[in-house]
């Protein structure tokens, strides 16, 4: 006896509505009209014998049993994109359509210098950048709406791969006649002791940046917090305390326009940047070669 299966894109339909709640918003995500969805959605109800949404004049809620449906959807089709990929990966390497998810503390830094010099060397690679904090990142590559993140490592996510590019060592900056200022080198107890601002809970820099300076949380000046290092770099220059910079922010110019000075930290401390995309992708080769290509001198 011959079994219906629902098709890729009734199961893409379906998991569009669950992400946006909204068959107009839906349909657009999916490039089709609204009537088409619809119907798409309904003969999936009708192949499975069951009710996955709930339909109001009000809003769209997915019923439990769709929920579920939901959830293996997902893998099914990110199965069916690694699939395209491990076909794509064995011909051209790094060419097609590429998403690829960056966080906040390196895309201003790094990919203005890396981008064209990525174009010129793969001109039929299309990267789609998204730009977001580590753990929303992460979430969209665990969903196959990404298919890399480039990071800062270390970071919990076993489910994942990665691979580390480059070191990006910490900076104290501080303003010019800081009593730090003076010092050839800044130690831990240093900054124990100093009016340390940091970024706001939610970007992996921060925990970075303590650890890699040895320091416990919570510090000086964690009453006062920046949303965005352009922020600390204002709040150091109006005498609101010190920060401690990537190298990288530093050398493409964060500090132009201030007087603030920069001092290495004692240890070397530094974060680690590297990709990380999903250990079922077939593109682990391709993902490697976008970092060497990223990070070429």
């Amino acid at each position: 006896m011959q079994t219906h299966l629902p098709t890729l894109r009734q199961l893409r339909y379906l998991v569009a509505l669950a992400e946006h709640r909204h068959f107009g918003r839906a349909a657009e995500a999916c490039l089709a009209t609204q009537s088409t969805l619809s119907a798409g959605l309904q003969e999936l109800e009708s192949l499975l014998g069951a009710v996955l949404v709930e339909r109001t004049k009000r809003k769209v809620l997915m019923t439990p049993l769709g929920e579920a449906v939901v959830q293996r959807a997902r893998e099914v089709l990110r199965g069916a994109e690694d699939i395209a990929d491990m076909v794509r990966a064995a011909g051209k390497p790094l060419c097609g359509q590429m998403r690829l998810g960056v966080i906040p503390t390196i895309a201003p830094f790094l990919l203005p210098q890396a981008l064209p010099v990525l174009r010129l060397a793969y001109p039929d690679l299309k990267l789609v950048l998204r730009e977001d904090l580590t753990a929303r990142l992460l979430d969209r590559l665990s969903r196959g709406e990404l298919d890399v993140a480039l990071l800062a490592l270390p970071y919990d996510a076993p489910e994942l791969e990665t691979v580390v590019l480059a070191q990006d060592p910490f900076v104290l900056a501080c303003p010019p006649d800081h009593p730090l200022a003076s010092r050839t080198e800044i130690s831990g107890p240093d900054l124990a002791q100093a009016h340390l601002l940091l970024l706001e809970e939610g970007h992996c820099l921060r925990e970075h940046a303590l650890a890699a300076c040895s320091l416990p949380g919570p510090v000086r000046g964690e009453d006062v917090m920046g949303t965005s290092l352009g922020t600390l770099v204002q709040m150091v220059a109006s005498g609101l305390g010190v920060t401690l910079l990537p190298r990288m922010a530093v050398e493409c110019g964060i500090l132009r326009g201030t007087d603030l000075v920069t001092r290495p930290v004692a240890g070397n401390g530094a974060r680690l940047i590297g990709l990380a995309w999903r250990k079922s992708s077939a593109r682990g080769k391709e993902f490697t070669l976008l970092g060497k290509a990223l990070f070429q001198p």
